[in-house]
C-alpha cells in the first residue's frame, strides 16, 4: 500500500480507503464489517470514512466496533455531518450548535477521543460561513477534531471556505470529498484547480461508479440479485450509468483492460489514482475478498496513452 499527503498537510493517508456509505450498519452485519475493516487493515489501509447520516448512526457504531481492537494511532478515521438526524430543527445544517453536538455524537458512537478528519457533508446556504469555520476551529482547537474539510462543495464555494478561514486566523480546510470516476469527471473542470491552488486533498467517493467499473453489470441482462443495482434503496444514484449504452462501453473497456494485464476494477481506481490532488479512493465492500482486489491499485503506474484510449474508449470512440 502507497499512501498520500492528504493535500499540503501532512497526515498520511491509504491511496486506497474503505467507507461505509450503503453497507456499515445497513446491508451487511457488525461481523462482516469487521471483518472488512480488518482485511483492509492488514494489507495496509489505514483510512476510513463514514458519516453521521449513513444509517442515521448505526454505520458510525458499526465501524466504531470493528475498530475497537486495533491501535487508533494507526487510523485515519473521517466522518461528516449536515444532513438531518432528525426532527428537530437544530439537528441539522452547518451551524455552530449542529456542528458542535455532530462531532461529541459521532465521537460517541465511533467511541473515540478524537475525529482525524471532520467534513462538512453539504453546502450550507442557510449558515455564514464564518459562523461554520469558527465552529470548526474551536473544536480542532479543543482536540476533538484534528483537520476538517467538505463534500461535494463546488470551486467557488472552496476559495470563499478558505478565505473566510484566512480571515478569521482559523485553521483552514484540508480535504474534500466529492464523486470522482470515469463515467464522472466533473470536479476536473474546477475543483481540482482550486483544491491545488489551496493545498486541498481531494478523497474521492465512488470511484467504480456504484460498481458500474467493475464490469459486473452487462448490457441486456438484469442485475442480479444481492447488488447495488439490484436493490431500489441504493441504485438511486445508477440511473445513468446503467443503460445499455454505458454497460456496453464499459465491457469494451473491460477488454482493452485485461490486455494491459490489469482487472477492470484496479484500472478504474488507479485511473482516478492518476490525479495528484486525489489522496485516496473511497471504495465499499460487501466482502472482504473485495478488498484484496481493490487494493491492487496503489501504485499502479500507466502511460498516459494507456488512460487516453481508456477514455477514448468510455467516449465510443
Amino acid at each position: 500500500m502507497n499512501y498520500r499527503k492528504l493535500g499540503r498537510y501532512n497526515i498520511k493517508v491509504s491511496e486506497v480507503g474503505v467507507g461505509g456509505w450503503l453497507t456499515h450498519g445497513r446491508s451487511i452485519e457488525d461481523s462482516v464489517t469487521s471483518e472488512i475493516i480488518h482485511q483492509a487493515f492488514d494489507l495496509g489501509v489505514n483510512f476510513f470514512d463514514t458519516a453521521d447520516v449513513y444509517n442515521q448512526g448505526k454505520a458510525e457504531i458499526s465501524l466504531g466496533k470493528a475498530i475497537k481492537d486495533l491501535k487508533r494511532e494507526e487510523l485515519v478515521i473521517a466522518t461528516k455531518c449536515y444532513f438531518p438526524m432528525s426532527d428537530r430543527p437544530n439537528d441539522r445544517g452547518l451551524g455552530r450548535k449542529h456542528i458542535t453536538e455532530s462531532v461529541h455524537n459521532s465521537l460517541k458512537r465511533l467511541d473515540v477521543e478524537y475525529i482525524d478528519i471532520m467534513q462538512f457533508h453539504r453546502f450550507d446556504a442557510e449558515t455564514s460561513l464564518d459562523e461554520t469555520v469558527r465552529a470548526i476551529d474551536d473544536l480542532v482547537r479543543a482536540g476533538k477534531v484534528l483537520y476538517w474539510g467538505v463534500s461535494e462543495w463546488n470551486a467557488q464555494q472552496l476559495t470563499d471556505l478558505v478565505h473566510t478561514a484566512k480571515e478569521l486566523n482559523a485553521n483552514p480546510p484540508a480535504s474534500n470529498q466529492p464523486i470522482y470516476n470515469m463515467l464522472n469527471r466533473y470536479i476536473e473542470d474546477g475543483v481540482l484547480k482550486a483544491c491545488e491552488q489551496f493545498g486541498i486533498g481531494n478523497v474521492v467517493f465512488s470511484p467504480l461508479a456504484q460498481g458500474v467499473l467493475t464490469g459486473k453489470y452487462l448490457p441486456g441482462q438484469q442485475p442480479e440479485e444481492g447488488t447495488r443495482a439490484a436493490d431500489p434503496k441504493s441504485n438511486m444514484f445508477m440511473h445513468n450509468t446503467m443503460t445499455e449504452e454505458v454497460l456496453t462501453r464499459v465491457q469494451n473497456l473491460k477488454v482493452f483492460v485485461a490486455e494491459q494485464g490489469l482487472g477492470l476494477a484496479e484500472f478504474a481506481l488507479a485511473w482516478c489514482l492518476r490525479q495528484k490532488m486525489v489522496s485516496s479512493v473511497i471504495i465499499g465492500a460487501t466482502h472482504a475478498s473485495q478488498v484484496e482486489t481493490n487494493v491492487k491499485a496503489s501504485g499502479i503506474q500507466l502511460d498516459a496513452a494507456v488512460w487516453t484510449r481508456a477514455e477514448e474508449i468510455l467516449a465510443g470512440q
